[in-house]
């Protein structure tokens, strides 16, 4: 890179190799040598020249090599970039202590300008973003701030595994890089600031009201689309939000020990490579031995999928039956796990814990044994598949909501029976 001598900073991807000035005078020039090792496609690459401030930080990997860690900005910025730097080291430990994934370059940059025309982006190993998305003061910034702050720092960097190192092989698959990356923030964010219960809660008002409203609306689409006129339609809730839920239901089916199998896989299989949605189901499948050929139809199954419930309890027996019926736009059922808890209905116990349920029929029933007494179900427990969950009836209980809202011992669950229970008086 080489331009006139007034641009003090001169970045592209990969590593620093030399940097110095040319020629004399009025022809005085600077000049930056990059060399980035790994293959990547065009969309990544990325330039940035300009006179800007810069904090300086490092990072130890868990291999032990120090990365040098920089952040620029306008030079009015540069006291506000501080919690940005710390959130992109919790970023960078967590995905080495849950996935393995440690960074590949000696050098990392991030540059946040006001004039930047989208929120953020993770060209590899330089990231850019809108300063809307870094800067952080206490003077001025509320707990949302910062939150928003490290989830998209964490985002943008998570992007050098899943989406940058191995990409996707056209546009049609913008889910399996936006989805995936997507469900590694919420889980970043969950952990790191030891609220999963509260992160969940504030991805699934996302989902229900943004991205059920698109399912229903005339620009209805599945999370991997078939078509479009314009690239920039594709950046949805639906590719982005749906797609993350698809992700977190390979996680809830498979297990968390089995979910870490499947991406160890994907990334031994694929790194370097540019690969489809199809490819990442396989590496699910094949590190698990189990055959997942049904749950592709969530990636070309457009709208928000209808569970319907009922119930029968068989005092004689002690047994509880839980009968689940599925309708959506595709003629086929899907694989949707429903994840089940039983509480006592005198005592409030948990009798069943969380059992994750398969429907792969259109109706099928679950039966419950040797139960000592009737039992109150606490179902889809944190939200284990993007769907809507209706009574068979019709008919909002709302005696069982308020002792799911007072005993259940999922919290999602127990959020989400007092919002219900909310709606229902607010109606009234």
């Amino acid at each position: 890179v080489e331009a006139d001598a007034s641009y003090q900073v001169l970045l592209s991807n990969g590593n620093l190799v030399e940097e110095g000035e040319c020629g004399e005078g009025e022809t005085k020039r600077k000049f930056a040598v990059w060399s980035d090792p790994f293959p990547k496609p065009s969309y990544l690459f990325a330039l940035v020249a300009g006179d800007l401030g810069c904090v300086d930080d490092s990072f130890t990997t868990m291999s032990g090599r120090k990365v040098a860690l920089r952040f620029y900005s306008e030079h009015q910025n540069t006291d506000k970039l501080n919690y940005a730097v710390e959130s992109l080291k919790r970023a960078m430990r967590w995905d080495e202590e849950k996935f393995g994934r440690e960074y590949d370059l000696d050098l990392f940059n991030v540059v946040a300008v006001e004039s930047f025309n989208m929120g953020a982006m993770e060209n590899k190993s330089l990231n850019v973003f809108n300063t809307s998305c870094v800067l952080a003061d206490p003077v001025t910034s509320s707990d949302e701030n910062y939150y928003r702050v490290e989830g998209i720092i964490g985002h943008e960097y998570f992007h050098n595994w899943t989406g940058n190192r191995v990409t996707c092989r056209d546009w049609f698959q913008l889910t399996l890089k936006e989805g995936l990356t997507v469900d590694r923030d919420q889980e970043f964010s969950g952990d790191v600031n030891n609220c999963k219960t509260v992160t969940r809660i504030k991805s699934v008002q996302v989902v229900r009201g943004g991205q059920f409203k698109e399912d229903a609306g005339p620009m209805s689409h599945p999370c991997r689309p078939e078509s479009y006129v314009a690239m920039d339609n594709f950046y949805t809730n639906t590719v982005y939000r749906k797609g993350s839920e698809v992700v977190r239901m390979y996680a809830t089916l498979l297990g968390e020990e089995g979910f870490r199998k499947g991406m160890d896989l994907y990334f031994d299989r694929h790194d370097g490579c540019a690969v489809t949605c199809d490819d990442f189901l396989s590496a699910m499948a094949d590190a698990n031995g189990v055959d997942l050929s049904q749950f592709s139809r969530w990636y070309a199954t457009s709208g928000t999928p209808v569970v319907t419930w009922s119930s029968n309890f068989d005092a004689g027996t002690g047994k509880f039956t839980l009968t689940l019926t599925q309708s959506s736009r595709n003629e086929e059922p899907l694989l949707i796990p429903v994840s089940v808890g039983l509480l006592d209905k005198d005592s409030g116990d948990e009798v069943v814990p969380t059992t994750v349920l398969q429907l792969k029929e259109k109706t099928q029933s679950f039966d419950f044994p040797s139960l000592k007494g009737d039992v109150v179900p606490s179902l889809l427990r944190n939200w284990s598949a993007p769907v809507k969950l209706n009574p068979s009836s019709g008919i909002v209980d709302e005696v069982q909501l308020s002792f799911l809202a007072s005993r259940d011992t999922d919290l999602f669950n127990r959020w989400d029976s007092g919002q219900q229970l909310f709606a229902v008086a607010t109606i009234k």
